[in-house]
This record gives structure tokens, C-alpha cells and sequence, in this order.
């Protein structure tokens, strides 16, 4: 009698699991008569979802202030407020000094204010004094008009890490011309990255009382505008003397810049940005005249 309860009792355990095998085999078919895998289904969903995140492409922050100076050349780096000086102690000028003004601090309207002085801090740097009576101005290289913003910027661009001897028709005429541009080309593109330095003959003419402070033969001003669409990017070199004429004609391409300083621009970019960015010399993108 005990034997055929069990049996009995199995025959209804086994019916309830046939049973409930049916509504799921219903509840996971499909229009077409497919019975789908909750679990596969739910791992291929995350597949793709991974898919599509990763075929993103991710926003790269290029870093474009650096600059690789040639092998051999002295090259302390100083880093300032509103701007990164290279400083060379055996030129006792910069090798170049590089900054991104952005459209608000192009509107800065700080007067221009600021005492020459040497930076006592940097090994080569020489005294105010040094250019007294040299034939030459104090050229800034971080104009103290593109730190209007801020005090201590500005303050800082007196520093004779700064500067270079710079002739002061030069110095008062085109080169201020380019400045103001520079300016101009900021509030228009929201931002400009600007490489400013002196270009230095195998054996310079010298100034100076207590040093030989070298004579650039030339000046540069290498120009990026990164946040246009897409990016653009011009470079000027004028001659250490009166300069006439109009901008366009001391227009020139980076890559000419490079040649002449052995220097290295903006090489954190793809190659072909940066080659195309630095062979061209497109003065229409930049001046109407």
C-alpha cells in the first residue's frame, strides 16, 4: 500500500514539473516559433553596448605648448604666470617663450606697468643695466599688452628672461603691428597658442656690461588657433631692423620657422595635422591685406 502512494505522489510531482516546463517553453517563444535564451540574449545586449562605447573616439588634450629645442642647445625652462619662458644662459635670451591668450585676456585692460629687472633665480639672466646705452630696446618676447589680465603676468614680462635686443624701429613698428594682430586673432577665435623667439647667427653681435648677451639677426612668431574648424596656423619672421611694407610679406610657414631655429612645434599632434598645419602658409585665413 505504501509503495503505490509514492508512486502516486511522484505521478503528481511529475506532472506539476511538466507543467510548468510548458509555460516557460510559451513564454519564451517568439512570433516566429523561435524559443529564445533569456541568457544569451542579455550577455549579446551587453556586447553591444560595449561595442558602441568603445567605438567612440576619445577626445585627445594635445599638449600644445611644448617645444623640443635642437640637440646641444642650453635650454632652462621657466615657468612664469601667464607665460613658459626657454632660456638659454649661454645667449642670456630666451630661446623662445610660449603661451595660449584666450579671447577674455585679449580684452584685458590693465595698464601697462613693470621695472625691468634680472630674475635672480635663473642662472644667465642678465641685469636691466646691461642694455644701457647698447643701441638696442628691451624686446619683449611675452608682450606685456597680451597680460593685461593680470598683475602679477604682466609684472612678470619684465623679467630679462624676457627679452631680447631687438631694434627699436623694429620693435616699435612691425613687430607691434603683429602684436595687436595677435590680439585681434584671439578675441575672433577664442584661443591662440603663441611661440615668440629670437633667431641667433653662429656668431652674433653682443651686447652687454657684465655678459655677452647675443643679438638676435632675426625674430619669429609662430601662430596656432586651435579651436577653430578646422585648425589653422601661420608664422612671421622679420628681420632685426626697420621693417616695411605689410604683414603678409614676413608671412612664412612653420616649417620654415623650424628650419631656420632647429626647433620643434606642436609635435604632441597627429603627424598629419601637424604636417599639413606647418607646410602651408595660408595668409588668407588671417589677414585681408
Amino acid at each position: 500500500m505504501a509503495n503505490k502512494n509514492q508512486a502516486i505522489q511522484w505521478m503528481k510531482w511529475g506532472a506539476w514539473i511538466v507543467a510548468v516546463a510548458v509555460i516557460v517553453y510559451f513564454l519564451n517563444k517568439n512570433d516566429d516559433g523561435e524559443v529564445q535564451d533569456s541568457i544569451v540574449t542579455e550577455q549579446s545586449q551587453t556586447l553591444v553596448t560595449t561595442d558602441q562605447n568603445t567605438s567612440q573616439t576619445p577626445i585627445q588634450d594635445y599638449n600644445y605648448e611644448t617645444v623640443m629645442m635642437p640637440q646641444g642647445m642650453s635650454d632652462n625652462v621657466v615657468k612664469y604666470k601667464g607665460f613658459t619662458v626657454h632660456f638659454n644662459k649661454n645667449l642670456h635670451i630666451p630661446n623662445c617663450v610660449v603661451y595660449e591668450i584666450t579671447a577674455d585676456e585679449a580684452k584685458g585692460r590693465r595698464e601697462r606697468e613693470g621695472d625691468f629687472e634680472r630674475d635672480k633665480n635663473v642662472t644667465g639672466c642678465p641685469n636691466w643695466w646691461d642694455y644701457r646705452d647698447s643701441g638696442y630696446d628691451r624686446g619683449h618676447m611675452a608682450p606685456a599688452g597680451d597680460m593685461k589680465w593680470d598683475e602679477q603676468a604682466m609684472n612678470e614680462t619684465f623679467y630679462l628672461t624676457n627679452i631680447c635686443p631687438q631694434d627699436n624701429e623694429l620693435n616699435a613698428g612691425m613687430w607691434n603691428d603683429i602684436e595687436l594682430k595677435v590680439r585681434e586673432w584671439a578675441r575672433r577665435d577664442k584661443s591662440l597658442i603663441v611661440i615668440t623667439g629670437p633667431i641667433v647667427d653662429k656668431n652674433p653681435e653682443t651686447i652687454g656690461k657684465d655678459m655677452d648677451i647675443a643679438v638676435p639677426d632675426a625674430f619669429f612668431k609662430v601662430i596656432l588657433s586651435p579651436k577653430t574648424t578646422p585648425m589653422k596656423a601661420i608664422a612671421f619672421i622679420c628681420p632685426n631692423r626697420a621693417c616695411g611694407g605689410s604683414l603678409k610679406s614676413y608671412a612664412v610657414s612653420i616649417d620654415e620657422v623650424e628650419r631656420r631655429t632647429g626647433m620643434n612645434f606642436f609635435n604632441s599632434l597627429p603627424d598629419n595635422v601637424e604636417n599639413q598645419l606647418e607646410s602651408t602658409c595660408n595668409t588668407n585665413q588671417w589677414l585681408s591685406r
